[in-house]
């Protein structure tokens, strides 16, 4: 009987033991967040392919990073009921949950990491700094599973310039930076191919490549201080800093905005209304709806607006975004992927209203990518996939109109970026690099 007993204590202490993890129990959350979970997971999803297959490129020109062919992401930071918001949108509780694999991925949609090549703790950022450190190394190594299965994990080599989405819980964080895109989460609502993932993908690579110099030489000098761990927090979608660097940037950016005149912004608004209506006729009558010249004028002005209204490093990073298109041109078309993809993905955002963000092109950006694709004997493919509108057209008719431009005066010294005293003054990823990290990797 005593040793019935024994078992039974044992038994009863081990299982109070046991860490709990949250489940969804039917309460009500905050459906906004729900949305944007959903959405964040769907773009993880189509963006781990794309990232895995711009590894096939192995160009040895470009500056590389490593890669996972998942991702995954953890509520352990979050609040009690956007805990059951995560469960309930896309499965994750407190433990690292591969939310996104590319086909061959050892870990599987759904899988929960435990441990890291033997190393555990209940604590989900430091399990992410772990696993950071293990992708980086670049070497082969193990994770063991929830149920109990070890599997062995390779990292990738690719082209510097990761490519992650803004947190759910701060949707329409943008940034840009010569190791990281961080996109809005908007570009997911245009439910991607498979080569417009790809040309997100190496567009942000090509920032990387064609403006990391100039962007290192703006800050940065020859030395880069801080920690993957606080790259990796945004990557996993745990809720970390964003919402005060949203604070810090939105600041910067209401008073960039002046490059956007009074006779812009009525223009704006003028065409926004115009196109709501149409949208709304267009439903009544159960028509499929062609955006009108004026309408794509007005979305790409939007679009220059955005990019003249970017600060800090991502400011530096909108020089080369000509380039950027450049480059991944000419890699979708070593990857044997559709060039025009980048095309494609800009008609999708405008013709949805989704302009705040670096995917949609801008007047300038149209005529030099559009000259690209000619070259190639593509101008008539690029003017139907712009539902018959030419590019030069659009040049023509938007020459006398005010256009916010990134390119126009630039300088490497903008004294209001640097006399900020502000954390995130810089951007979202700079502020993170900046970060102390002594405990985050305190074991």
């Amino acid at each position: 009987m005593r040793v019935l007993w024994t078992v039974f204590l044992i038994l009863t202490l081990t299982a109070c033991a046991a860490p709990k993890f949250t489940v969804d129990d039917g309460r009500k959350v905050n459906e906004e967040l729900l949305g944007h979970i959903k959405t964040y997971g769907a773009g993880e999803r189509v963006l781990r392919p794309a990232i895995v297959r711009s590894a096939a490129l192995k160009d040895t020109q470009c500056d590389t990073q490593w890669e996972l062919p998942f991702s995954v992401a953890s509520s352990d930071a979050w609040s009690e009921d956007d805990r059951v918001a995560w469960v309930r949108g896309l499965g994750v509780d407190e433990r690292l949950t591969v939310v996104a694999a590319a086909a061959g991925s050892p870990l599987k949609v759904g899988d929960r990491v435990v441990e890291v090549e033997g190393y555990h703790r209940d604590n989900a950022e430091k399990m992410l700094l772990e696993l950071a450190d293990r992708r980086d190394a670049g070497k082969p190594f193990k994770l063991k599973l929830a149920n109990g299965t070890t599997r062995r994990v390779e990292p990738l080599s690719v082209c510097r310039g990761y490519t992650r989405l803004a947190p759910p819980n701060s949707p329409t964080s943008q940034d840009y930076h010569w190791l990281m895109a961080v996109h809005p989460l908007e570009v997911m609502r245009a439910d991607l191919t498979e080569d417009e993932a790809l040309w997100a993908v190496l567009w942000t690579q090509g920032v990387s490549e064609e403006g990391g110099a100039r962007m290192k030489t703006y800050h940065y000098g020859s030395k880069v201080v801080g920690t993957l761990y606080n790259l990796f927090t945004i990557a996993s979608g745990i809720k970390g800093a964003a919402l005060a660097a949203d604070a810090a940037i939105s600041a910067a950016q209401t008073a960039a905005t002046g490059v956007a005149t009074e006779i812009l912004k009525k223009q704006l608004i003028d065409q926004a209304t115009a196109a709501a209506a149409a949208r709304m006729r267009d439903e009544v009558l159960g028509a499929a709806r062609k955006l009108t010249q004026q309408q794509v004028m007005g979305a790409m002005q939007a679009a220059a607006a955005n990019r003249g209204a970017l600060t800090g490093v991502a400011w530096v990073a909108s020089t080369v975004f000509e380039q950027a298109d450049a480059w991944a041109y000419t890699r979708l078309e070593k990857l044997q992927a559709d060039p025009l993809a980048g095309f494609s993905l800009h008609q999708k955002l405008i013709s949805q209203g989704l302009v705040s963000n670096a995917m949609v092109f801008d007047p300038e950006r149209l005529t030099a990518l559009n000259k690209l694709a000619e070259s190639k004997g593509r101008g008539d493919d690029v003017v139907a996939l712009l539902q018959g509108i030419s590019p030069q057209d659009i040049e023509l008719a938007m020459g006398d109109m005010p256009v916010a431009s990134a390119a126009a005066g630039f300088s490497y010294d903008n004294p209001a970026d640097m006399a900020a005293n502000q954390p995130f003054a810089l951007g979202l990823v700079d502020g993170l690099l900046s970060m102390p990290v002594a405990s985050a990797q305190a074991q």
